[in-house]
Formats: structure tokens, C-alpha cells, sequence
């Protein structure tokens, strides 16, 4: 093992330099003046951290043991950016000029009122975002069903956890991304890490896998060799999309090496005989000439799996964006329920959820075909509960929307909306076919956009409504283990700046709400939040603001006052009727797109450790801007120079759906039919201009994570 695991830092913050005060421009009040406890603005580790001023510091917490990565050190530039909005911006001659709260909230209503009257409820439209609170996830869904009585309503964790949440909910009848704490990692003999790259995504859990990786038992499957990968005893590399034909290959070799639990499959499941008849006919050697991935190293995955005390298997993006993404999830699943890991104490799958608020996002209303608590909205018995706590007759409750994709696709046209909302998200970036997507937002009528800096899809809409950041507010995430954290205000929002609790209450009552049906103070919505929960999957009703204050580690569901929270889940059954997990039987199916000789190569995309998702803000960050500046294109030596490229300079980058332009890094161990982008970069650098939004068909996830593409010299170059 090397010296140092990951990109792990715990004493001190690389590159980090001080900001002139020639640069700040914002006024800053802080509220107390020994610091405030509370948790950082980006991942779902959601490292614990402590803000004095503009002044951020790790502390002590399970999920980051007192250190921070690079983003997190520099989370409190973003609080001085000269980028920040302090005024709502309001189109006049195509331009985006000053105005004030009551002009902008006046304006956006009646263009509602009228997109509404002329072409009906649905024809406005609302999306959110993965790293709003849960208070306003919650609410926002809210304002969609009741103040708007839309149905258009969906969010950007869409394109990220969808599908592990379909496949977790078919076997297990319950999906949370981790049903076991964070800490318990430590305690595994093996860990199989499918599609994650958590030492650039999130470095502090690394050291949740060193005590693995140090004996042996850390097995990482990416078609790259990433940092990550780097730190793995076992590396598998298959080709893009070929992930359930691994994972039925190492199920194969399972069960012709006699390493099933089968005590655990008789009792605690059901359907194995339905998934065998499906991997009988992938054994390691047919799986190596369809993944790249050797039939030895399937059988040594499997056999340390198997004979471990304690094992993991935890899947990420990079083997759920996929057209198949559900599918292959619940491939992974099957093999860790035949090796009976699931609802063992020391052992289980997981998600690990990548959005700050991902896992709490996808559970209280945002989600097309949710109401809070994980409930669903075409549930009679969810909607009469809902309603009842909403005050509205359950049958004014419209149903399921579009998904996010395709509520994105369908702007502007006849049937589809034609004004929208967008909170939390920057969609022109970070969508599938992005170019597209910014053609659709073109089209619409009449386009809002609720954020704290002027992202690429703030810059197209009529309305820009400046909102509180992260230190500037308080209120709940639920972190990926469904531990759900107190994140308190530390800071005064600088004037002319609102919450979004705030802009959801302003249009509301402009709307003809009732006052006080969305409430503006975080914790009286969280109340509210309780008991729309309550009764449901993800039942929230026993948390309060008091006792997430007083340090209590509330892991949902908190089904009463005085339950002390599930942090382990499945122990004893499974949330399906009959309390036992199903197999699913799934078939292998490959990439939607192949390649050809127009695109003779695959491209998969991912994050760097510098930016996160679409780097609205982190690219406004001179610390992480500095080393990461644009977009470089990874390829092996030998396909660059087949392409005609070298190292350092511009290359572009085609798909069927449009081309894009980045600096060519060449890494030999990259495979040579495959190059890597990443996604945080905008404009002519935007990787999601050549994406496939080809969609699974049970989460309504696109394909990110592969399609075929050309590379060569850029014009000029």
C-alpha cells in the first residue's frame, strides 16, 4: 500500500492561499462568534465542519473523521465571490437588469397565472435539485401540487440515484443508499466498490477502505484506472456497459464454486431459480471475451467475497447511467444476496449517493412520482394522508409528471410546457444532449432560475432570483447513510438575498395561497415535513430540530419521538410484504449506442477531485479553478497518435448528437478504445453535448456513462 490513500487530507488545506480584499465584495455577518457546527456544501458524505466568518474547518464526524477534501477547504470562497448575486435579475430588451423582490415575485406570478389560464396547470413546470435541503425539497414539491396544480415537476438527482433506487426498491422494498453507517466499512474483510471513484468524489471516505485495502480485500471495478483503482488490491476493468455481464459472471462462478449461502437464500428470499437460469449461461470465460475482464480474476473476486467474514458491495454512477442502469444494479444485488451480504449485521449493499442531499431529495415530493415520506403519488391511501396534512381534498392532487429528461425535452413544444422554474440545478450543463436541452429552455415562454451565482442556465432565463447559500441558512440533509444532520445557519445573508423558503412563500400568497401554508422558517417546515412523513418509508416524524441539535445520530426511519433511529436496516426483514428480498432476473443487454467507423470509440465521463457536478461554483473558486481550468480529453498514447493527436493540445471530441473541444492528456493505462471527459465545464468544453439521453426504462436515468464518439485535431489546432 502507498504512504498516503487517496486524496484523504486531515491537517491542512492543499493549494489553499488567501483572497485579496480587493476581491470581496459581499458583507458578512457572523451570527456566533466561536464558530458554528455544521456540514459542507457539496457531497453526501456531508463532512462535518465548522464556519467562523468565511473561515471553514474539519471536525470530528463519522463520515469524514475530521478531515476535509480540497472543495471542502475552499467552501468559504464562495462566500466573498465577487459572482454573487444580490439583486433578482429581470429581462428588459434582452437584457438582464436589476430589480426589485416585489417587481421580480409580481412579474413571475402573472406570467404564471396567464401560461396557466391559456394552456392549462401543466403548462408550467418546475425542476429541482439534489442539493436542496429537505425542507425544500419538501416544499417545492408542495408549491408544484398545491399552489400551481401541476404535475410537471421533477429534479437533476434524476441523472444520478434513480437507478439504484428502482433496483434497491424491487429487491429490498425500500431503497436508502447505505442501510448501514458509514463506519461499519471498517470492519469488512472485502469490499467490492462497483463504478466509484470516492478517493476524487468524496477523498475522506477512503479512510473507511483502508483498513481493507490493508489486508488484502479492496477489489474496484472501473474501465479506469483511477485513483481509486489506483488504491485497490483487485482492479477489473471492463468495457463500458458491460457491468451485469460481469456481475453475472462472478455469480456464475459463485455457484459453480459452492459458495452460495444457501441458508440465507431458502430463508430470507426469494426468486433464485428465475436469475440462475439467466447466469447458468454466462460463465467467467464467455463473460472475459464480452467485458475484457479476465475469468480468473471473476472466480478471485468471487471466492474472496465468499470466504470473507464480512463483506460489502457498493455500486456507484459509473455502473448505474446506463440505458440498463436498473438492471445492472440489481445484477450486483443478486450477488450480493446469493452470497446472503444484505441485512447482515457487518455486510450488505449499497449506493453510494453522490449529491449532497440525494438521498433526502428523492424522498419528500420533488420526484415526479412522489410525495414526501417516499411515498407514491398514484397511492390512494399516500395521497388522502398528504392531502390531509396540506389541508387540500386529496382528488386536487395532480399525478405522476414527466421524468427529468423528458420534462427537459418537452419544453416549448405544443403538449409540453411552457413556462418553468428551475431551483438548485444547471441543467444546460449538466443535462444529457446538452445542447438540446439549452434549445428546449429557448424555447420556452417564460423561464426562472432561483441561484446564487449567474450559472449558464441562469443566463437564458427571463427572471434570476438571487437565494442564501449553504452557511447562510439552516436546514436538514440526509446524508448517503440516511443519517439525517442539522446543517445551521452561520452567517447573515448578505441584502437583497432571500431563501428559497422564502421565494416559494412570496409567489405562493400571490398565487391565493392561504398565510402560513408555506411557511418561511426552516424549522416550522421540517414540522410540517414530519408528519407528511409519517407512516411512510422514509418516516421523518420522530426527528426534531432539538434533538438533531443535541448530537443525536438519527438515522430514518424515526417512526416516534422517543425511537432512537434505524442506522442499520434489513436486520431481521426486508420491507416487502412477506419481510424476504427478491432476485431479479436481468439480461445483459450492452450500450445503447454502438460504435462504428464514424465513432470508432467509446467515452465515458466523470468528476475530477477539483469540481463538483456542474461547476457553477467550484469554477468560480480561484483555489480548484487554478489547477483544473478546462476540459482535457484522457486517451491512451497509441489511440491519440491513431487519431492524430498529441498530448497538450486541443482535440475534438464527436458524437452523433454534436462535438466538443478539450486538451488531449494521454494515460497509458487508459483501454485504447475508450477516452474519459469530464463533465464541470461549460460552454464549446461542455462534455453533455455529447451525450446519450437514452433513458432506463424503469428509473429514467440517461446513459452518461458510455457512448460512441470520434477524436481528432480541433479546427485551428
Amino acid at each position: 500500500m502507498p504512504e498516503t490513500f487517496g486524496h484523504f487530507q486531515v491537517t491542512r488545506p492543499p493549494y489553499r492561499r488567501k483572497s485579496s480584499t480587493e476581491e470581496v465584495r459581499v458583507t458578512l455577518t457572523v451570527d456566533q462568534e466561536v464558530g458554528t457546527a455544521t456540514h459542507c456544501p457539496y457531497c453526501a458524505l456531508q463532512c462535518g465542519m465548522t464556519v467562523s466568518g468565511t473561515t471553514v474547518a474539519p471536525r470530528e464526524f463519522p463520515a469524514n473523521g475530521g478531515g476535509l477534501c480540497q472543495k471542502g477547504w475552499t467552501a468559504g470562497s464562495l462566500l466573498t465571490s465577487p459572482a454573487r448575486l444580490t439583486s433578482p435579475l429581470v429581462r428588459v430588451d434582452g437584457e438582464l437588469v436589476p430589480s426589485s423582490w416585489d417587481d421580480a415575485l409580481d412579474l413571475i406570478a402573472w406570467r404564471l397565472t396567464e401560461t396557466q389560464a391559456q394552456h392549462g396547470k401543466d403548462a408550467v413546470a418546475l425542476f429541482g435539485g439534489g442539493g436542496l435541503t429537505n425542507e425544500k425539497s419538501y416544499l417545492l414539491g408542495k408549491f408544484a401540487r398545491v399552489a400551481l396544480g401541476t404535475s410537471q415537476i421533477d429534479y437533476n438527482g434524476r441523472f444520478c440515484m434513480s437507478s439504484a433506487a428502482a433496483a434497491g426498491n424491487k429487491a429490498f422494498g425500500l431503497d436508502r443508499g447505505l442501510p448501514f453507517p458509514l463506519t461499519d466499512l471498517a470492519g469488512a474483510d472485502a469490499v467490492l466498490l462497483v463504478g466509484a471513484n470516492p478517493a476524487e468524489t468524496m477523498p475522506p471516505f477512503m479512510q473507511h477502505l483502508r483498513p481493507v485495502a490493508d489486508q488484502g480485500g479492496l477489489v474496484v471495478v472501473d474501465p479506469r484506472r483511477t485513483p481509486t483503482a489506483e488504491q485497490a488490491n483487485l482492479h477489473l476493468a471492463p468495457a463500458p456497459g458491460t457491468d451485469l455481464a460481469l456481475a453475472s459472471g462472478i455469480l456464475h462462478a459463485v455457484v459453480a464454486d459452492g459458495l452460495v449461502k444457501w441458508s440465507y437464500v431458502d430463508e430470507r428470499t426469494h426468486g433464485f431459480d428465475a436469475v440462475w437460469r439467466i447466469v447458468a449461461r454466462w460463465w467467467p470465460e464467455r463473460v472475459e471475451r464480452v467485458t475484457g475482464v479476465a475469468a480468473a480474476d471473476q472466480r478471485r473476486t468471487a471466492e474472496r467475497l465468499a470466504k470473507a467474514r464480512n463483506a460489502y458491495i457498493l455500486t456507484a454512477r459509473g455502473t448505474e447511467q446506463h440505458a440498463s442502469g436498473s438492471d445492472t444494479v440489481s445484477g450486483w444485488i443478486n450477488l450480493a444476496l446469493a452470497l446472503g451480504l444484505p441485512g447482515r449485521a457487518g455486510s450488505g449493499y449499497g449506493c453510494l449517493t453522490g449529491q449532497g442531499n440525494g438521498q433526502g431529495g428523492r424522498e419528500h415530493g420533488q420526484k415526479a412520482d412522489q410525495l414526501p415520506g417516499y411515498r407514491k403519488i398514484d397511492d390512494p391511501a399516500a395521497r388522502e394522508h398528504v392531502a390531509g396534512v396540506w389541508g387540500v381534498p386529496a382528488e386536487s392532487l395532480p399525478g405522476p409528471g414527466r421524468s427529468a429528461y423528458e420534462l427537459l425535452d418537452a419544453l416549448g413544444t405544443e403538449a409540453g410546457p411552457k413556462a418553468l422554474m428551475v431551483f438548485g440545478s444547471n441543467v444546460v450543463v449538466s443535462a444529457p444532449r446538452s445542447a438540446h436541452v439549452a434549445d428546449r429552455l429557448s424555447a420556452l415562454d417564460f423561464l426562472v432560475v432561483a441561484d446564487l451565482v449567474l450559472s449558464e442556465t441562469a443566463a437564458l432565463a427571463d427572471v434570476v432570483l438571487p437565494v442564501t447559500q449553504w452557511a447562510e441558512e439552516s436546514g436538514t440533509m440526509t446524508n448517503l447513510e440516511g443519517r439525517v444532520l442539522l446543517r445551521q445557519r452561520a452567517l447573515t445573508p448578505p441584502p437583497g438575498v432571500r431563501t428559497d423558503l422564502q421565494v416559494l412563500n412570496g409567489l405562493a400568497s400571490r398565487l391565493g395561497q392561504p398565510v402560513g401554508r408555506f411557511p418561511v422558517d426552516a424549522e416550522a417546515v421540517f414540522t410540517e415535513l414530519r408528519e407528511a412523513s409519517r407512516g411512510g418509508l422514509a418516516d421523518y416524524s420522530g426527528i426534531t430540530y432539538d434533538r438533531l441539535r443535541a448530537g443525536e445520530a438519527l438515522y430514518w426511519p424515526v417512526p416516534e419521538p422517543g425511537h432512537e433511529g434505524t442506522p442499520r436496516m434489513f436486520l431481521d426483514r426486508f420491507a416487502h410484504a412477506d419481510g424476504r428480498a427478491r432476485f431479479a432476473p436481468v439480461e445483459h443487454r450492452g450500450p445503447a449506442e454502438p460504435t462504428d467507423e464514424e465513432f470508432p470509440l467509446q467515452l465515458t465521463t466523470g468528476r475530477v477531485l477539483q469540481h463538483y457536478q456542474s461547476g457553477a461554483q467550484t469554477r468560480l473558486v480561484a483555489e480548484l479553478n487554478d489547477v483544473v481550468p478546462e476540459a482535457y480529453v484522457e486517451v491512451h498514447p497509441d489511440t491519440a497518435a491513431r487519431c492524430g493527436v498529441s498530448g497538450g493540445e486541443w482535440a475534438r471530441v464527436a458524437s452523433r448528437r454534436g462535438e466538443m473541444t478539450a486538451r488531449v492528456r494521454c494515460v497509458s493505462s487508459m483501454r485504447p478504445d475508450l477516452i474519459f471527459l469530464p463533465f464541470h465545464f461549460a460552454g464549446a468544453q461542455r462534455a453533455n453535448l455529447l451525450t446519450n439521453p437514452a433513458l432506463d426504462p424503469s428509473s429514467r436515468m440517461p446513459e452518461f456513462k458510455v457512448c460512441a464518439v470520434a477524436l481528432g485535431k480541433a479546427a485551428g489546432s
